[in-house]
């Protein structure tokens, strides 16, 4: 098992596992599948100050994890939202507090030190796990995605590194 920086010829992988989630109506707010074409430059846009890794296991993807600056503002650039996609075959099986604990590592390498994470407010399990982590709400934006003629909560949830 192993961690490590996403290269192009992931990209397959992690759109299919991006796609897995889309149904769930849990961790995006795409309704619609995607395609590689359409997140090439998404994925290009990863650089080794905000990177994009993959977690794989005997060759295959499982997971992935991305970093993206917040609000794109000079004062805020020791800040990054993480996203972390786990397949379903994966999830429930300390996954995710693997990749958190490793986000928050190499957070400290590319002089960020605080971490935010925008998860549905129904989301419970993913809530759990960044609360368990130790990060707390800092903010809830009610209803604010539509999604199947229904409206969605985004709890923002965030977690300073150092006490700087």
């Amino acid at each position: 098992m192993t961690i490590r920086i996403a290269e192009h010829r992931d990209l397959p992988a992690i759109v299919a596992v991006y796609n897995e989630t889309i149904p769930s109506r849990m961790v995006t707010a795409d309704t619609e599948p995607t395609t590689v074409e359409a997140r090439t430059q998404w994925f290009f846009s990863h650089t080794s100050n905000r990177p994009l890794f993959v977690y794989e296991s005997q060759g295959i993807v499982l997971a992935w994890l991305s970093f993206k600056s917040f609000y794109g503002r000079p004062a805020y650039a020791g800040t990054c939202e993480i996203s972390i996609y786990i397949t379903g075959q994966a999830r429930g099986k300390g996954l995710g507090t693997q990749l958190l604990e490793f986000a928050e590592q190499y957070a400290m390498s590319i002089d960020v030190d605080t971490l935010l994470g925008f998860i549905f407010s129904h989301n419970v399990p993913s809530i759990k796990l960044f609360e368990r982590q130790g990060y707390s709400c800092w903010g809830e934006l009610p209803h604010i995605a539509r999604m199947d003629d229904k409206r969605f909560s985004l709890t923002i949830l965030g977690k300073q590194l150092t006490n700087g």
